[in-house]
C-alpha cells in the first residue's frame, strides 16, 4: 500500500527534499483539501488517477522508456504531486499550475525546498527568515545571554546545510548588537547543528540525531 500522509511538517519537509527532490523530482503541483472533502478519498483518487503506487522496479524501467515518475505527499490538508523528467499526463493535466522547483521552491510552513547546484536545498522562506532575524535582534540587548542560548536551540527550523548559514547569520547579528552594548556574546555552541530524522509515515513521527 503507498504511503503518503507525513506523520508531522518536519517529517513532509524531510521527504519531500531528501527522498524526492534530491532523486530528480522537480516538477511539482500543491494543493490544499477543502474541509468538506474526505483527505483518505482525495488520497486515493489522485493515486488512482497518475499511476503513483509503484514498486521501485516499477519506477525503474518507466524511466528507462522516457516516462516520467509522480509521487504523492500529503500532511493534514496540504498535498504535493511531484514528477521527473518524461511523459506522463500529469504534465498534461497540470499543465496550468505545474511549478519547476529548480526556478520556484515549493513553499510550506516556513520552509523553501528547491533544487540548487545539483542538490536539495531545504532553508528557511525569506519571509520566515527576517521575522526570525527580527524577533532574535529585538530580544538581543533585553534577554540575558541563557535566555538567548535557549531561544537558539528552539529554534523549530531543522538544521539542514541553508537553515545552519541562515541561523549563524542571525546569530552573528545578534552577537554585533551585543557587542555595540557592551554585552556577553552568545556563544556559537547555542546553534543547533544536527538535524533530527524523522519516521515520515509513523503515527507517532519520532526522530533520531543525523
Amino acid at each position: 500500500m503507498y504511503r503518503c500522509v507525513a506523520s508531522n511538517r518536519q517529517a513532509f519537509v524531510q521527504q519531500l527534499a531528501v527522498q524526492y527532490v534530491a532523486h530528480g523530482y522537480w516538477f511539482y503541483v500543491t494543493g490544499c483539501i477543502p474541509e468538506q472533502k474526505d483527505p483518505q478519498a482525495v488520497d486515493l483518487k489522485l493515486i488512482k488517477r497518475y499511476g503513483v503506487s509503484l514498486s521501485p522496479a516499477q519506477r525503474s524501467r518507466r524511466k528507462l522508456v522516457g516516462m516520467a515518475n509522480v509521487q504523492y505527499l500529503r500532511h493534514d490538508r496540504l498535498f504535493v504531486l511531484i514528477a521527473t523528467h518524461g511523459w506522463h499526463r500529469f504534465f498534461e493535466d497540470e499543465a496550468g499550475e505545474m511549478k519547476d522547483c529548480r526556478r520556484y521552491p515549493v513553499r510550506f510552513a516556513g520552509y523553501s525546498i528547491s533544487h540548487r547546484n545539483g542538490h536539495a536545498s531545504v532553508r528557511i522562506d525569506q519571509r520566515a527568515y527576517k521575522e526570525l532575524k527580527a524577533y532574535f535582534l529585538d530580544l538581543a540587548c533585553r534577554r540575558r545571554v541563557q535566555t538567548l542560548e535557549e531561544e537558539f536551540r528552539r529554534i523549530r527550523f531543522e538544521p539542514y546545510a541553508p537553515v545552519r548559514r541562515q541561523v549563524f547569520n542571525i546569530h552573528r547579528a545578534v552577537n554585533r548588537k551585543r557587542q555595540t552594548a557592551g554585552f556577553e556574546p552568545v556563544p556559537v555552541s547555542a546553534v543547533r547543528l544536527r538535524r533530527r530524522v524523522y519516521r515520515v509515515f509513523d503515527q507517532g513521527g519520532s526522530a533520531e540525531a543525523a
